[in-house]
């Protein structure tokens, strides 16, 4: 399978996903959701509402809102605990990121046609030398990546139903976003939009 290095530590596997491959993890978000649905998450302080909506596989789950970004061990509105990571999600952590630990959470984004995601670094966690994964699903998106400095010049690519993106070592902490939703470049979803699946280790292992 072809690997593309974007930037330093930020690995790019096209179609690393064949279409059954994605139907099977479509199922297992979908009954996931059954469980935790989507939720709108807000920005700290303000509470403006994000243009994506989102939920959670695994022990922890990431959230946003006026308290703050953090993990917690349940859905906000459901007060549930999170649905366990589908083994394939850790299959594909353990095989793409080469690190014999599991990940412990795995936050699912869902973008609307009209959603977007500003440039911004995953550090939230507290182990910030484990890799972050990410998946996505359905329609194309314009992805942009940077360095680990917002003004470091930026490359963007199209992210297509099936593709994985790696952000690990000198790329832990690169700037990334979703600049927007390409409708109907996908059949995978029966509604115009895409999941992105990011994979992470919260704690130290």
């Amino acid at each position: 399978m072809q690997k593309l290095e974007l930037a330093p530590g930020c690995l790019w596997w096209p179609g690393r996903l064949d279409r059954c491959q994605q139907e099977a993890l479509l199922s297992q978000v979908e009954s996931g959701l059954a469980q935790a649905p989507l939720f709108t998450p807000r920005m700290p302080r303000t509470g403006q509402p994000f243009s994506v909506r989102m939920s959670n596989f695994g022990p922890l789950g990431w959230v946003s809102d006026v308290d703050g970004y953090r993990y917690q061990t349940f859905h906000p509105d459901t007060r549930q605990p999170w649905p366990a990571l589908p083994a394939a999600l850790t299959e594909l952590w353990h095989t793409l990121s080469g690190v014999p630990y599991p990940p412990e959470a795995c936050l699912i984004n869902w973008y609307g046609p009209e959603a977007r995601m500003g440039l911004h670094q995953d550090k939230d966690e507290q182990d910030l030398t484990a890799p972050v994964l990410s998946l996505s699903l359905g329609d194309t998106a314009l992805f942009r990546v940077g360095g680990t400095e917002r003004r470091t010049p930026t490359r963007s690519i199209r992210l297509a139903s099936g593709d994985a993106v790696l952000l690990s070592g000198p790329g832990r902490l690169a700037y990334h976003g979703i600049d927007r939703i390409l409708p109907g470049t996908s059949t995978l979803i029966s509604r115009p939009g895409r999941f992105n699946l990011t994979l992470r280790r919260v704690t130290p292992p």
